[in-house]
């Protein structure tokens, strides 16, 4: 059996024939085989023919399953290049891997609702149908943001018989619909998902959502269930949270201003919760007559919320303490990774270019590294999957035991 092997080349430039073709045969030239898994991600600008960059990948490097989708950052080895056209094409030979092609569209019914169509609801150990997924598998998924609903997809999954693990994003750099390219295979769409679902081969996930915590712990003690908190820790929900802010000191005051979140604990079966507990949503609005506050999630009486601020700061430290976490959990040294970022990430956050990036290549020795900048990222907290914004979700490759 061969070798496991990852290999990943970023190309800039104009030119989209000669930047997929540079990429795939210095792919291919370290691979040395046809390559198991292919992943391409490329600037809006270099996909105005997408054919040509599907028969380059599939004529050089020969894989047996190809995805990729446009986005306006690419983000390779390294870096992530913003503002310019860009292709990063990364390959994997993966040795004892079984990878399941995943396609899914949102179908209009009579009554005006969206079912999913062609998601698996049940593994292939359920079933016995090898075609579909196993039941342990990490499942990296690329999807149109228009004509999708990843929400519903995402209940969908984590209610029925297949709750993978899921890592992915919303492809960028169109702003209406038709104008996001999805590759799966010799497939070329312009909506709903791709993606694969990989078994038999070790890969980690990790969430940075670039949060700090402040204040304590608060339960909720009233709420409709929809996002609509009347009460915390049996004061209106608006008081108690006002109570909060006024107890925090300058430092944490000041970082309150830059931006508030509220972070969910998901699964409470835990004595204490920590970084990575916690599903992070925006405060939506406000009554102040009424006492209630709006989140952008559904709540039940008795989960455990708790403020949160994101800055460059926080989102620096998190992403840095994720990663040396998911580093524990790799089995050898990391081959190489996927990455999710939100394109509110970048120079829209950081004083610095190529941030992740160069996080990612610091704490995981530098991997062959794939990606782009996001309208969404997908990724888990707490044993279920979720939409986030300003995250990194990442998959992380590492080696298979002997």
């Amino acid at each position: 059996m061969s070798a496991p092997t990852i290999c990943a080349r970023l190309i800039t430039g104009p030119d989209a024939r000669s930047a997929v073709a540079d990429a795939a045969r210095q792919v291919a030239a370290v691979l040395g085989q046809p390559a198991d898994l292919v992943v391409m991600c490329v600037h809006p600008t270099l996909c105005t023919d997408p054919e040509i960059l599907r028969d380059e990948i599939m004529h050089t490097l020969s894989p047996r399953h190809f995805i990729g989708c446009t986005g306006e950052t690419i983000i390779g080895t390294g870096q992530e290049i913003e503002g310019t056209p860009a292709i990063v094409v990364w390959g994997a030979v993966l040795p004892g891997a079984r990878i399941t092609d995943l396609r899914a569209a949102a179908w209009p019914m009579p009554d005006g609702s969206v079912e999913i169509a062609g998601w698996p609801t049940s593994a292939a150990a359920a079933t016995g149908d090898t075609h579909l997924p196993g039941p342990d598998d990490v499942a990296i998924v690329l999807a149109d943001p228009f004509s999708l609903p990843i929400d519903q997809l995402l209940t969908q999954t984590n209610m029925s018989g297949w709750q993978p693990q899921l890592v992915g994003g919303l492809a960028s750099g169109g702003t209406r619909p038709g104008e996001h390219t999805l590759f799966s295979n010799q497939l070329i769409a312009t909506d709903g998902l791709v993606g694969v679902s990989i078994g038999g081969f070790p890969v980690t996930t990790a969430v940075s959502q670039g949060c700090s915590p402040i204040g304590p712990e608060m339960v909720v003690t009233d709420t409709d269930g929809f996002g609509r908190l009347h009460q915390l820790a049996g004061q209106p929900a608006l008081t108690k949270l006002q109570e909060v802010l006024d107890h925090l000191d300058d430092t944490d005051l000041a970082l309150a201003h830059t931006g508030l979140t509220l972070g969910i604990v998901i699964n409470e079966n835990q004595p204490d919760y920590g970084r990575g507990d916690y599903l992070m949503r925006g405060l939506l609005g406000a009554h102040p007559d009424t006492g209630d506050i709006h989140i952008g999630e559904h709540v039940r009486i008795g989960q455990t919320l708790r403020l949160h601020v994101r800055d460059a700061t926080s989102a620096d430290t998190d992403l840095h303490d994720t990663l040396r976490d998911a580093r524990v959990q790799i089995h050898g040294a990391p081959l190489g990774a996927l990455v999710f970022s939100c394109n509110g990430r970048g120079l829209n956050m950081f004083n610095a270019p190529h941030h992740d990036a160069s996080v990612i290549a610091e704490e995981l020795d530098n991997p062959p590294l794939a990606g782009l900048f996001c309208n969404g990222e997908i990724g888990p907290v707490g044993g279920r999957n979720f939409i986030h914004g300003f995250t990194a979700t990442i998959a992380i490759f590492g080696s298979p035991s002997s």
